[in-house]
């Protein structure tokens, strides 16, 4: 790593420190990042990225050179999740909102995909439910590959009722999809090379637990991979640099860790681990649109990567020694590699992008320009035992300028279940540690990124072992001294807001306050509605009757598993906020948790969120929801 580009890394940093910062408040952590999704184009001279700025949510594509404004539109009532570039003038933006739908009983999340011309402004949605395919479908965003010629998209979608197939759409004006590669019924994907020709398919009949993998030979399917499982163990995610085998991500034979091997498409001949490594899971694949693989990342609290290419492995490694307790997460690309930008957080940043270029890094923009360094509580990586012996990775978020001693705690369990923290800027648990508060986030028995043997130990343990870490965490930190016993709240949301529900009713005694967002009260009435939606032999039951039940479980393992069924235990004071369009998690959880502590006169408070999500992805309903819980959780802790 060479000194020049240590320099401009440093004064990069300096310039955000600054002078002190004015003390912040609630709305300045509530706020959506300033910035999000930062795309680089394909010669690295622009940008793209959406800014929220009040009301105003905008994508925005500059010049990095000049800063000047290329183009840009108002996207807050589409909602994309994702940009990329196509060409320089040209962008696609996968977007998803929760709507009402004439021909579907209820709300439903709808995606699809926008083709933007960055010089003409055209901007058209490539393809329609009903127009040219069947209309029965709301999932229209998956762009499988481009052209050659980059001017159509290669996108899956359902023919007729009974074929999922592969489709030709024009990125250049609106025209009817044309029919590239019929699918089937059990057709999950397929994989295009770059000269824009069909070269794989992967399917799964859900009512026979038969995976396969067919390849395209001289026009015929050719079946190179087959499996009987209820649920997916393998999965198929991407094309080798050379074209000639896919990449499979599964566990080797006796390894606790996800690992990526290469599948041949000429005779089904599975490599060695190729990506793969004793302390962590692959996490994800880095490719380009037309899903040729570059390297991977890995599980953990900071991101790593491995590559194809070394020279791009000793590139990442200089990188990492510059900023060692920094997050560095890889958001965008060049294809040739020679730019590349990264989204910084860590102990110095509440979320910066910077670009590397021929050597060097260079500030692009402040995700949190209210929130500067002087004001980013330090996260330390932390671990405990459990009371069975199993140790329990933690984050550990300590307020600035406070000794760690006898601190008000936030205990805040992370959702999924099968999710773990990482170090990135977390708006809840940074806001928390800016009121004093010490945050802690263990990563529970269930959670990911640490292994399957850790992942496994948390199956049939919801409300059992899984609760256990959670409050032998407490103990831990109460017994060297940085917690106060007397002042702890739990907080969470989606599966932490059951952990929290489980908390409030299973340890009593344990916790000062309760805070559900968005959380599972009765697992039960989850089931059901999971049944009804899905049916009975859909792998999604199967795969919730191995994370929740175990498969081996008393038959009224849901009934005691379940908060709702146990208000009676509760003593804290308890806040339950909830998404009404929440699709996720129903709203009628929280509802009936609320009925049903009313019921028994516990002291409750429900806050139902407009429009709201599973994700509090609305600035309004975020500054809101933090608005209540600061107010709640300050009244019986401080």
């Amino acid at each position: 790593m060479s000194k020049v580009f240590i320099g401009c890394l440093l004064i990069i940093l300096s310039i955000t420190k600054g002078a002190l910062a004015t003390e912040l408040n609630y709305a300045d952590y509530a706020n959506l990042p300033a910035l999000s999704l930062v795309e680089i184009s394909p010669s690295g001279e622009r940008l793209a990225y959406r800014s929220v700025k009040g009301d105003k949510d905008m994508l925005i594509i500059i010049d990095i050179n000049t800063k000047k404004i290329i183009n840009a539109i108002e996207v807050g009532s589409v909602n994309p999740y994702r940009i990329s570039f196509v060409t320089d003038d040209r962008l696609i933006l996968m977007v998803a909102h929760n709507t009402r739908e004439s021909i579907f009983v209820g709300r439903i999340d709808v995606s699809a995909s926008f083709s933007y011309n960055l010089i003409t402004g055209d901007l058209h949605q490539v393809m329609t439910a009903g127009y040219g395919i069947y209309i029965g479908q709301t999932s229209l965003g998956r762009v499988m590959g481009i052209s050659p010629d980059k001017k159509y998209a290669y996108m899956t979608a359902w023919k007729d009722p009974l074929e999922y197939s592969l489709f030709k759409v024009s990125l250049t004006k609106k025209k009817r999809p044309r029919l590239m590669q019929k699918g089937t019924v059990d057709t999950r994907n397929f994989f295009i090379n770059s000269h824009g020709q069909v070269i794989a398919r992967e399917r799964y009949h859900n009512k026979k637990n038969r995976h396969i993998l067919e390849a395209r030979h001289n026009d015929e399917w050719v079946n190179i991979f087959e499996q009987r499982t209820e649920i997916q163990t393998v999965s198929f995610n991407g094309i080798t640099p050379d074209g000639k085998s896919l990449m499979m991500k599964r566990k080797e034979k006796g390894s606790t860790r996800w690992a990526y091997h290469t599948i041949s498409l000429k005779d089904g001949s599975i490599s060695k681990p190729i990506f793969s490594r004793d302390d962590r899971d692959v996490e994800r694949l880095l490719t380009d649109l037309n899903g040729v693989v570059y390297g991977v990342q890995y599980s953990g609290f900071k991101p790593s990567y491995e590559f194809f290419d070394e020279r791009l492995n000793k590139r990442m490694a200089g990188i990492d020694a510059v900023l060692p307790d920094n997050g560095m997460r890889i958001v965008s690309y060049t294809p040739d590699w020679s730019n590349i930008v990264f989204y910084l957080t860590g102990t110095d940043s509440s979320g910066e992008y910077l670009r590397y270029k021929s050597g060097h890094l260079e500030m692009l923009a402040q995700a949190r320009p209210a929130i500067t360094t002087d004001k980013v509580h330090p996260v330390a990586i932390t671990q405990y035992k459990a009371r069975d012996g199993l140790t329990i990775p933690t984050l550990l978020t300590l307020p600035v300028n406070k000794k760690p001693e006898k601190l008000p705690a936030i205990m805040l369990p992370h959702g999924g279940p099968e999710h773990y923290d990482t170090l990135d800027f977390y708006w809840l648990s940074q806001y928390f540690s800016n009121q004093g508060y010490a945050v802690i986030q263990p990563q529970f028995r269930g959670s990911t990124g640490f292994g399957s043997q850790h992942q496994a130990k948390g199956r049939g343990e919801w409300g059992r072992k899984m609760q256990d870490d959670l409050t032998d965490a407490v103990s831990f930190y109460v017994n060297n001294g940085t917690i106060d016993p007397k002042r702890v709240c739990i907080v969470g949301a989606s599966y932490g807001g059951y952990a929290a529900l489980a908390g409030a009713v299973f340890t009593p005694d344990l916790y000062r306050c309760v805070v559900s967002i968005n959380g599972v009260s009765d697992i039960e009435r989850m089931i059901t509605s999971e049944r009804d939606k899905y049916g009975r032999n859909h792998w999604v039951m199967s795969y919730w009757d191995r994370v929740i039940a175990n498969g081996s479980l008393e038959d009224d393992h849901f009934k005691n598993i379940s908060p709702i069924n146990f208000v009676k235990n509760i003593t804290a004071p308890v806040l339950l906020i909830h998404g009404e369009h929440d699709s996720v998690v129903n709203v009628s959880q929280s509802r009936n948790m609320l009925d049903q502590m009313e019921d028994q006169n516990k002291a409750v408070t429900y806050v139902e969120l407009d429009n709201g999500d599973h994700y509090l992805s609305k600035a309004t309903n975020r500054a809101n929801a933090l608005k209540v819980i600061a107010d709640f959780v300050d009244k019986h802790l401080k």
